[in-house]
C-alpha cells in the first residue's frame, strides 16, 4: 500500500456552543426559558435584569411613549405628495396590547364527565415603603375577594376535614398517609398491600399491621367529601357516591340496579348495551335506562374540582390584534411579542468596564469568558423572538381568512411551505411552533394548531384537516340527540359538501376532538 499527502477541500457545519445554545432556546417553551434565565443569572456575574426597563414598564411611561407615537403617526398618516394624491404611511408598531381569554373546551369524551383588591394605607416616611395594607372596612379579617384567588388542594382540604377526627396518633398518621397517596383524581391506585411494603419492607409483622391500619383509614377516608374519594378505581368510586345517596323507595330501587350494574364490566355500560344489562341484574329495560341516567349524573373524577386550573394558565407569546380596514375594505391584523414574556437583560457595565484593565491572566480569560457567555445569552434570546415573530407574521399572512371567519375557513398548510418563505429549515419551524402560542380574537392556540393537511374536494382543492373537524364538530352539535349521527351519516354529508373523508378518518377526527361516539351520546 503506498502511502501519500494530499489536499481536500470540504464543507461541513461546525455547531459552535453559540449556535447550540440558539437552538436549545428556540425550542424552549416560555416557563422553561424564564427557568433557564434564572439559572444563568444566578450563575454569570456579568448577566443583570434591566431594571431601567422594568421600571419604565412599572410606571407606564413605555405605553405613554407608545401612545404618544400612536397619535403622531396617525396626525402624519396622510401626507400629501406632489401630484396631490396622499401617500399612507406605515402604521405605527406602538399599540395598546388587546388581552384575550381562551374559552373553556368542553370535555365530551365521556358520558359521565358528568383579583380582589385591597387599599394600601399612606405611609408617611417614604413614597413605596412598607407601610401596611389595611381592609377599606377597617377590620383585620380577609376578606372573601382575598381568598378567591387562593387555591386550595385536594390533599389540603381532606387534611382539614381529617384533623376534626379524633383519631388515635397511629390512625391519625396512617389516614395522613393515604391522603398524601391520593392521585390528582383522588384515587388511591395503590393496593394497600404495596403501600405497606413500601413502608414496611421485608417486616411480615410490621406490614401485616399497616395493612390493617390502612385498612381502617381507607373506611374514614371514603366518608369524607368530595364523596366517592379513595376509590381503587372507576366503578367503586361511582358505588361510593350511590351508597351515600338519600333516596325515597322508588328512585332506591333505581340506585340498587345502577350499584348491580356497577357490578358488571363498565364496557357494558359504555356501550349502553340495555338489553345485556337488564338480563345480567334482572331489572326491566326501563329501570335500566333510569340507572343509566342516574350513573352519568355522578362525577368520575372527585378531584377535578380541585385542579389548579389557574397554574395551567397559558400565557401567549405573540398577539394578534386587529388593526382597522384597509383600503379594499379587508380586515387588517397586526402581529406582536407580548411584552409581558419579553425578559429584559443587559452586560453589567461595572463588571465589564473593570474586566477591561484586568490584563492577560488566566483569571482574566476565564472572566472574559463568562462576560462573551452573557453576551451570547442576550443575543440569542433577541433572535429567539424575532423568529418567533417573523414565522407568526408569516402564519397570519397565510391562514388570514381563519382570522376573519374561523376554523371553517382554515386553509391547509405544512411546515416546508413557511420554511421556504422565511428561508428557513423545517426544524427550525418545528422547533418556533411547538409550546409556543397565540392570543388571537378567536382565542389562544399552539402555533402548530394552524398547520394541518388537506382533503380533497370535488372542486379540485384542498380542506384543511381543521376546517373538516370544524364541520364534523358542527353536525354532531346539531345532530338529534336521540338519534345521534354515525360516523358514516358524518362522511356523507361531508361529501354533500364536496369533502372526501373516508369513515375511519371521519372517526379519528371525532376521537381527537374527544367526541364519544354515537352510542355514548345517544340520550335514552
Amino acid at each position: 500500500m503506498k502511502q501519500g499527502l494530499s489536499l481536500r477541500v470540504s464543507q461541513h457545519l461546525a455547531l459552535t456552543p453559540q449556535l447550540q445554545q440558539s437552538i436549545r432556546l428556540l425550542q424552549l417553551s416560555t416557563l422553561e426559558l424564564n427557568q433557564e434565565i434564572e439559572d444563568m443569572l444566578d450563575d454569570n456575574p456579568f448577566l443583570e435584569r434591566d431594571l431601567e426597563e422594568e421600571e419604565r414598564e412599572a410606571f407606564g411611561l413605555n405605553q405613554a411613549d407608545a401612545a404618544a407615537s400612536t397619535q403622531r403617526d396617525e396626525e402624519e398618516s396622510w401626507t400629501p405628495s406632489s401630484d396631490g394624491v396622499g401617500d399612507l404611511r406605515e402604521e405605527s408598531r406602538a399599540e395598546s396590547q388587546v388581552s384575550d381569554t381562551t374559552p373553556e373546551a368542553a370535555d365530551v369524551a365521556e358520558s359521565w364527565d358528568g383579583d380582589g383588591s385591597v387599599d394600601m394605607s399612606p405611609n408617611d416616611t417614604e413614597w413605596g415603603g412598607d407601610a401596611p395594607a389595611k381592609n377599606a372596612s377597617g377590620d383585620d379579617d380577609v376578606s372573601a375577594s382575598d381568598l378567591r384567588g387562593q387555591h386550595v388542594s385536594l390533599t389540603d382540604f381532606l387534611h382539614q376535614q381529617a384533623l376534626s377526627l379524633r383519631l388515635s396518633a397511629e390512625d391519625q398518621a396512617a389516614l395522613r398517609f393515604l391522603i398524601e397517596s391520593l392521585d390528582e383524581d383522588g384515587y388511591l391506585t395503590d393496593s394497600l398491600e404495596e403501600l405497606a411494603a413500601g413502608l414496611a419492607g421485608d417486616d411480615l409483622e410490621t406490614r401485616e399491621e399497616l395493612v390493617h391500619r390502612f385498612e381502617v383509614a381507607r373506611r374514614l377516608l371514603q366518608h369524607l367529601e368530595p364523596t366517592g374519594v379513595g376509590a381503587a378505581d372507576l366503578a367503586e368510586c361511582l358505588r361510593l357516591q350511590l351508597q351515600a345517596m338519600s333516596l325515597q323507595d322508588e328512585a332506591a330501587a333505581v340506585r340498587d340496579v345502577a350499584m348491580a350494574m356497577l357490578q358488571q364490566p363498565l364496557a357494558l355500560l359504555a356501550k349502553r348495551d340495555i338489553k345485556k344489562l337488564a338480563q345480567l341484574t334482572a331489572a326491566s329495560e326501563a329501570l335500566v335506562k333510569a340507572a343509566l341516567t342516574l350513573i352519568s349524573r355522578l362525577e368520575p373524577k372527585p378531584g377535578r374540582r380541585f385542579v389548579d386550573v389557574q397554574g395551567q394558565e397559558v400565557i401567549p407569546d405573540v398577539i394578534v390584534t386587529r388593526a382597522g380596514v384597509d383600503r379594499s375594505g379587508l380586515m387588517r391584523f397586526k402581529v406582536q411579542l407580548n411584552p409581558d414574556v419579553l425578559p429584559r437583560l443587559k452586560v453589567n457595565d461595572h463588571y465589564a468596564n473593570a474586566l477591561k484593565g484586568a490584563g492577560k491572566s488566566e483569571a482574566a480569560t476565564g472572566l472574559q469568558q463568562r462576560l462573551q457567555e452573557a453576551r451570547w445569552m442576550i443575543k440569542n434570546i433577541q433572535q429567539r423572538f424575532d423568529t418567533i415573530l417573523r414565522v407568526s407574521e408569516a402564519i397570519m399572512q397565510r391562514q388570514r381568512s381563519f382570522f376573519m371567519h374561523g376554523e371553517l375557513a382554515m386553509k391547509p398548510m405544512v411546515l416546508r411551505e413557511i420554511a421556504d418563505e422565511l428561508g428557513m429549515h423545517e426544524s427550525t419551524i418545528s422547533r418556533v411552533t411547538t409550546a409556543k402560542f397565540m392570543a388571537t380574537p378567536l382565542g389562544t392556540f399552539e402555533l402548530k394548531y394552524f398547520f394541518g393537511s388537506g382533503l380533497g374536494t370535488e372542486s379540485g382543492h384542498n380542506a384543511s384537516s381543521t376546517a373538516v373537524r370544524a364541520l364534523i364538530k358542527q353536525f354532531i352539535a346539531s345532530e338529534n340527540p336521540k338519534k345521534p349521527l354515525s360516523d358514516n351519516q358524518i362522511a356523507d354529508m361531508l361529501k354533500e359538501q364536496g369533502i372526501d373523508c373516508a369513515r375511519r378518518t371521519v372517526a379519528k377526527y371525532r376521537e381527537a376532538m374527544r367526541i364519544a361516539p354515537t352510542q355514548l351520546r345517544k340520550v335514552l
